[in-house]
């Protein structure tokens, strides 16, 4: 009798993608708290290649002595007790833009904001290249995140927006192949927000600003880019946040044993 051709089965995430998974994770988390901190030594955001306290701000945190604010060109909203007006754990009233629980180092250090962020900041870039580099060896971005024509109809993002609303829809996609509104929020955020994030932080660096002036140019300015550094930053803490309903809803444990030991082949869709 002839022997079985014996097929190895294929993980749903590729050794490649996991590694790549946990280290961005790590990385983001980081990145983000160190960057409020050194936010925090300017808490305004500016358009252009120059900013200062007299200059006007589109974005601002803010405090008096009683209250803190946070304002978007003209619309003010108190943040009393959570932005530039909050407790810290000794009773303090403390006045810096984002309180320390949700900054890194938690006490006002922008030297030392600035050293994490720079040395996560280079682990995340290397990183990111890695993955891309792999994910096109071995056709991940090919075979996963590959847009077909019919999923651009206007109608086929609407049912895919429409089963994120529903519970029990998103509890049965675990194991299947990603839809278009998962692939339009990986494409935009592997290909869009994370080298924006980081072009943008090196426009921001005097270093690579008098090296490649071209890129302040393209950003329209450092005080452009730092501005877009940040509005990326909140998008991908919103990407962050959704991707984690959505983990919690189709079931946490499954999810996350999938993304550690790769998980089973992905069922065909139906």
């Amino acid at each position: 009798m002839p022997e079985e051709t014996i097929i190895p089965v294929q993980p749903r995430h590729r050794l490649t993608t996991r590694l790549w998974h946990w280290i961005n994770a790590l990385c983001l988390i980081v990145l983000l708290m160190s960057g409020l901190t050194i936010f925090n030594a300017h808490p305004r955001l500016y358009w252009g290649e120059y900013g200062a306290n007299g200059d006007y701000a589109w974005m601002a945190v803010g405090s008096s002595d009683s209250f803190g604010y946070l304002r978007f060109g003209e619309t003010r909203i108190e943040t009393t007790g959570v932005l530039g007006n909050w407790e810290d754990s000794q009773g303090k009233i403390q006045k810096w833009a984002f309180p320390g629980w949700a900054t890194i180092p938690s006490t006002y250090s922008l030297a030392d904001g600035r050293r994490w962020h720079f040395f996560f900041a280079w682990i995340f870039s290397v990183g990111l290249g890695l993955f891309m580099i792999g994910s096109l060896w071995n056709r991940h971005i090919q075979q996963d995140l590959r847009i077909g024509v019919k999923e651009w109809r206007p109608s086929v993002i609407w049912r895919s927006f429409q089963s994120h609303l529903k519970p029990s829809v998103i509890r049965q996609s675990a194991g299947q192949d990603y839809n278009i509104i998962q692939k339009l929020s990986y494409v935009g955020v592997i290909f869009i927000l994370l080298p924006l994030m980081i072009f943008s932080g090196l426009a921001m660096s005097p270093a690579m600003d008098a090296n490649w002036p071209f890129l302040t140019d393209i950003f329209g300015g450092r005080q452009s880019a730092r501005s877009l550094h940040f509005i990326a930053a909140f998008l991908l803490a919103l990407f962050f946040v959704v991707h984690m309903i959505m983990v919690l809803l189709s079931g946490p444990i499954r999810q996350t044993a999938s993304m550690i030991f790769g998980g089973k082949a992905k069922e065909p869709s139906a």
